[in-house]
């Protein structure tokens, strides 16, 4: 058992959100948003746009343009979590590093005052610059709204010493140092991202966003993945 936090920033990949033929799955959209919804903690979320597109994987663009592209499409994907989680009677606010009129700009304070009140803050636009991940904008928004825990749901089950989809003898590593990662580095997670972690002192969970009851264990305090601090 680890400390039970009180306010926890999720990075939502969008891959979580994507359909076998479609962008999005209305039926992982539903039980997401419906875990999310049965916490009762102050949770914030950063989405990511894989689902749509990822700057990185896009040769065929030039990836300044590529990312921008990404950026618009994590409003997109912030979109639909706030329909999903609306339609669950939970208040949602969206702010975005990206200006639009769907959204309210990026404000730390604002966003903290939210979440004390109990509304879900969803942060879309990534950092608002290419290059940069949306773990990376994650790790901003942790340490802007002083969570408690950043927890980043993946396909795995946490960091391996392995590639468990290669090697059957892989083995989950349950703990593990800022500095071991970083030095290591595995590719669960942006680097500049746990750099920033290491730095502010956010402790990080890498874990299966499709384990049972995962989040709801996370906020009881058990640890269910990989723990980076």
């Amino acid at each position: 058992m680890v400390e039970k936090p009180k306010r926890i920033l999720l990075k939502l990949s969008g891959e979580a959100l994507k359909g076998e033929n479609s962008p999005f799955s209305p039926f992982s959209l539903q039980r997401i948003c419906a875990a999310i919804a049965s916490v009762p903690v102050e949770w914030a979320i950063v989405v990511g746009a894989g689902n749509l597109i990822r700057g990185a994987r896009s040769p065929w663009l030039d990836r300044v343009e590529a990312d921008t592209m990404g950026m618009l499409a994590t409003v997109l994907n912030a979109l639909a979590v706030q329909s999903c989680l609306v339609s669950l009677g939970k208040n949602v606010l969206i702010q975005s590093a990206v200006d639009t009129q769907l959204t309210r700009p990026v404000s730390p304070r604002h966003a903290q005052a939210a979440l004390a009140a109990g509304t879900i803050v969803i942060f879309a636009g990534g950092t608002g610059s290419p290059l940069v991940t949306t773990d990376t904008a994650a790790a901003i928004r942790a340490v802007s709204i002083e969570a408690d825990l950043l927890i980043k749901g993946s396909n795995v089950n946490g960091v391996y010493d392995g590639d468990p989809s290669k090697d059957r003898s892989a083995r989950l590593i349950e703990e593990l140092s800022y500095d071991d990662f970083l030095a290591q580095r595995y590719g669960v997670m942006d680097q500049v991202a746990v750099e920033i972690c290491r730095e502010h002192g956010m402790p990080i969970e890498v874990f299966n966003l499709e384990q049972p009851d995962a989040l709801a264990s996370i906020a009881s305090g058990t640890k269910v993945g990989t723990r980076i601090r």
